[in-house]
């Protein structure tokens, strides 16, 4: 082989290495930052990693919100309207939308007791929009119950 020919694939090959070298180290780093959407029927039935950071959403359950006096903390309920509820701890300010009836993104980890610890609560902003995998969750309760049991608010 020509000595240019093989300088050319030396160089090649560097940048092939290096560039496999950076796209791994740019996954590795980027592992702990992915989190997953589960609905509350994946995480009672044990799909959900406990201890890892995830995303549950559902409905806020009607009557499910405590909070207590003294603190920012907050407990309440997700429920996928097929019978699938998941409790849910926060503590911090809820966004001001955040109400019964109303679709919510929690970001937390799951205990050992299968409850949502969330450092972030999402709801929806308006009137049209919903997560779109909120949305997905209740439209297929919505189509597979009674009309009339859902009461939006």
């Amino acid at each position: 082989m020509k000595p240019k020919r093989r300088q050319r694939l030396w160089v090649v090959g560097a940048i092939v290495t290096l560039s496999a070298i950076a796209s791994g180290l740019a996954l590795f780093a980027l592992q702990d930052n992915v989190n997953f959407f589960y609905s509350p029927a994946q995480i009672v039935s044990g799909e959900a990693p406990v201890g890892q950071t995830l995303r549950g959403g559902g409905m806020v359950k009607t009557g499910s919100i405590t909070r207590e006096p003294e603190s920012l903390s907050v407990s309440f309920v997700i429920s996928d309207l097929k019978g699938a509820d998941v409790a849910v701890r926060y503590e911090g300010i809820l966004p001001d939308l955040f109400r019964e009836g109303q679709g919510v993104v929690a970001v937390g980890t799951l205990d050992e007791e299968r409850v949502l610890i969330a450092s972030e609560v999402l709801a929806k902003h308006d009137e049209n929009y919903m997560p779109p995998e909120v949305a997905d969750v209740i439209d297929e309760a919505y189509l597979k119950s009674d009309v009339e049991t859902f009461q939006p608010l």
